[in-house]
Formats: C-alpha cells, sequence, structure tokens
C-alpha cells in the first residue's frame, strides 16, 4: 500500500515562484493568520496543544507544553527565537520550507507570537543556506509591505517585527542556548540549565525556542483545527500528531524530502519515497533521524513482551517495521531527531562511517565541556587508527570506554550526539572493528560484513 501523500507542508513546492508573496496569497496563504486575529491568544495555544505537534527539530517535545512554560516579567518582552540552524549532517528539511515556501514560515512566526503576546521573532538560519537568507528576508519585507508585519497586524493594535539573523557555521548553535548566545553576540557555547530560555532567554528575557518546521505547521493547525491535524498521524493515539517532513540521503534511488504522516516506517521511507537501495543492492544500515541518532539495522526484530511498553504492538518486526515517531524510536534505543534518515548499503564500511562521524564531532565541539573536548577528539581519532589498520585490542576497549564517559557529563547534547552513534555502531558492528584490527580498511570502503 503506497504511503499516504497529504501535500499540506509541501502544497506549493513546484508552484511558480512559490517564494512570492502572490504565489502564496494565492494558494489561500494568510488565511490562517485572518482566522488566529479572532481567536484568543489562550486558545491558539490550547489548539496547538490538541494537535500533538511534538518538536521537529530533534527532541521531540510537545510544543503546546512548551509554549505554556512561557514566563512573562514585568516590564521585559516575550521573546521567540526560531532555530533554522539546521547542522546536523543528513538533515535537509527546513532549508526546504525557507527556499519553496517562506510566507508559510512568517505566517507560523506570526501566529506564534500572537499566542505568546511576543512582539519580536528572531529567526536564526544557518549562515551556508545563503538562498534561504535572502529568501527569507525577502517574505519579511514583503509581508512589512502587505501590513502582516509592522505597526500592525492587518489593522489589530499588535506591533510586531521578524528579524533574520544568519549564523557563521557552527554546529554547536543548533543547541538553543548556544543559539541564544551567538544571537545575543556572544560565543556560542551553551549555557547552564535551569534557568531554562523560557525563563532567563534572550537578552535574559522569557523566549520560547522552536525549530523552523515545528512554527512553519501551526498556519495548518489552526487552519483546520488542532484534533483534526493530530489525526492525520498514524500515532495520534500516542500523542505524536500531524504530517511532517522527512529526508532521505545517501545509498537511495531518490534521495530528497517528503511529506507524509507522522508514523510511516523506515521501510516505506527508504522503499517507497527513497525509491529503495540504489542498484539493487542490500540495506546494510540506516541512521533514523540525522548524524546523532543511533543506527539501526534489517535483521534486528522488536522484543517487547511486556504489553505496557511502547512497542508492544510490533513484537517481532523488524525494526524497519516500526512507525517512526518520538516514543517509538526510543523504544528502539535510538531517537526520531530531525526525521532524516542516512542509508547505508552493504558496500559501506562501518568503521569508515564511524570515523567520518566522530571527525565531524570532533571539529565541532565547542570545546567548554571537559568530556566533550578530548573525548570526540579522542574517539576520532581511535577511529582513524582502526581506519587505518594500526589499532590494536586495546583500543577497541577505549574507545567504548571513551564514548560511555561522555554519555551524560556535557552542558548540552552535543556530546551525547556523538556517543550514542558511536555506542550504536558499537553494538551492531564490533566485529567490523575486531577485523580491522592490524588490517589497513579498503580505501573505497568495501563490505567489511
Amino acid at each position: 500500500m503506497p504511503v499516504e501523500n497529504p501535500r499540506i507542508l509541501t502544497k506549493n513546492y513546484g508552484t511558480p515562484q512559490s517564494w512570492t508573496i502572490d504565489a502564496y496569497e494565492r494558494s489561500g496563504g494568510y488565511s490562517a493568520l485572518r482566522k488566529a486575529l479572532t481567536m484568543e491568544p489562550a486558545k491558539l495555544v490550547e489548539e496547538v496543544k490538541a494537535a500533538n505537534l511534538r518538536g521537529r527539530g530533534g527532541a521531540g517535545f510537545p510544543a503546546g507544553m512548551k509554549w505554556g512554560f512561557l514566563k512573562p516579567v514585568p516590564g521585559k518582552p516575550n521573546y521567540i527565537a526560531v532555530n533554522a540552524d539546521e547542522g546536523e549532517p543528513g538533515t535537509i528539511k527546513d532549508r526546504t520550507l525557507m527556499e519553496l515556501d517562506p510566507h508559510r514560515c512568517v505566517e507560523g512566526f506570526i501566529i506564534a507570537a500572537l499566542a505568546l503576546d511576543v512582539h519580536s521573532v528572531y529567526c536564526y538560519i544557518r549562515g551556508e543556506l545563503v538562498l534561504a537568507i535572502r529568501r527569507m528576508e525577502e517574505a519579511v519585507r514583503e509581508a512589512r509591505r502587505k501590513g502582516y508585519l509592522g505597526d500592525k497586524v492587518l489593522g489589530k493594535d499588535f506591533k510586531l517585527d521578524i528579524v533574520i539573523h544568519a549564523g557563521a557555521g557552527a554546529y554547536i548553535c543548533g543547541e538553543e542556548t548556544s543559539l541564544l548566545n551567538s544571537l545575543e553576540g556572544l560565543r556560542g557555547e551553551p549555557r547552564l540549565k535551569p534557568p531554562f530560555p523560557a525563563v532567563v532567554g534572550a537578552f535574559g528575557a522569557p523566549t520560547i525556542v522552536n525549530n523552523l518546521e515545528t512554527l512553519a505547521t501551526v498556519p495548518t493547525i489552526i487552519e483546520m483545527g488542532g484534533d483534526n491535524f493530530s489525526k492525520l498521524s498514524r500515532l495520534h493515539d500516542m500523542k505524536d500528531g500531524g504530517v511532517r517532513l522527512y529526508g532521505v540521503s545517501g545509498h537511495v534511488n531518490r534521495p530528497g524530502v517528503y511529506e507524509a504522516p507522522v508514523g510511516i516506517t523506515l521501510r516505506e521511507l527508504i522503499e517507497d519515497l527513497g525509491g529503495g537501495v540504489r542498484k539493487g543492492r542490500k540495506l546494510k544500515a540506516v541512521i533514523p533521524g540525522g548524524s546523532s541518532t543511533p543506527v539501526l539495522r534489517e535483521q534486528d526484530l522488536v522484543n517487547a513482551p511486556d504489553p505496557k511498553h511502547p512497542l508492544h504492538r510490533w513484537h517481532g518486526k523488524s525494526h524497519l517495521d516500526v512507525p517512526m515517531g518520538v516514543d517509538t524510536m526510543r523504544g528502539l534505543g535510538t531517537m526520531l531527531g530531525t526525521c532524516c534518515a542516512i542509508v547505508m548499503d552493504d558496500t559501506t564500511s562501518m568503521v569508515r562511517a564511524a570515523e567520518n562521524l566522530m571527525l565531524f564531532y570532533a571539529h565541532e565541539s565547542c570545546g567548554q565541556c571537559t568530556p566533550c573536548r578530548e573525548g570526540c577528539a579522542w574517539m576520532a581519532r581511535l577511529c582513524t587508527k582502526f581506519a587505518n589498520g594500526t589499532a590494536t585490542r586495546q583500543d577497541l576497549d577505549t574507545l567504548l570506554d571513551v564514548a560511555n564517559n561522555i554519555m551524560g557529563n556535557t552542558i548540552c547534547a552535543l556530546g551525547d550526539g556523538a556517543a550514542m552513534p558511536m555506542l550504536g555502531i558499537l553494538k551492531l558492528f564490533r566485529h567490523e572493528f575486531e577485523a580491522a584490527i592490524g588490517h589497513e580498511q579498503p580505501s573505497w570502503g568495501g563490505v567489511n560484513a
């Protein structure tokens, strides 16, 4: 049975000049904003809660619940910071919204601002996404000219401005407090929590930090109603609602970004949407949601005999046949993350793959926390030894030990995001590391299973 193709978030993709305000308004754009202006702020928050909209940036926290954490402080403004940094390797979804439908993003920002009594929205975009930055800046200018922004929002006495802020390409700034530091002109490194941004955020004021896709979904929620949106999901009963963007890259025939209901399986993403593994080869491994999520493979089966286990209904099925949801992926020992899968076929050396990942994390660690600063570089050096055939059995034990000692010992999740994929690869493909001891890996990858 083919995957449902709702074309809600992506309905304007492919429309001529889809990034312009005229094209957006012709497709019904900004009608949700007009509806939102007739609603009380508390009602807008309730609709987002009813939608069971889980954050689309990686952690999967319920967006409506997060909005409820905002703690206004007398004499201080409230802010929204939009996380469009999108630096996670393998993650390619948010840029498509900004490039192809920026006004959907702007409309979502405005509705969120109405709900939270925010008069300044900061959209932080990864500096390399030049086209996305240009189109978002132009969309803000067009929206201001049409009266959607400025001293009044469509005549309502509500002042609002949106600032597009380009980052400088640091992966750490995808972490919410590092993003806020960078936004303020400080070094991009995480802050200790508490206090959380909803209490003390940008410029010391209460701030809600949301992923861009999360806010770009808000116009649809207001337009069709939160409960109706939630029911589009296959995991509506697990409070993981709606539709979302899926990315698939690597060894597939049709890499790209696709829209589908929450809860499609990895097999459907790879075979139905991604066109299957390239050249008819066998699937070896898949990283389900960006590089920081532990790897999965075909032959592992779900073992969930306890009826209370979130995966009980999928007992005995392959991991690839479990719905992709926040809680279901956690049940498999991985994470949904950004919902952008990286597919590896049977020509892949998992030793080389691990080396590539660890070199990235070693480069991107901000250096504030010793376990991450030293541990990521240590893991990278060890992986290079395995890839070059100069590693010893002691190195294998050390690699496992270093990864375990990073976990849970850093201010932010970057350290965990490096250690989790390393531990996941060692759990499933330790034999490749053992085989690499004293044996140089083929430079082209090779089959090492």
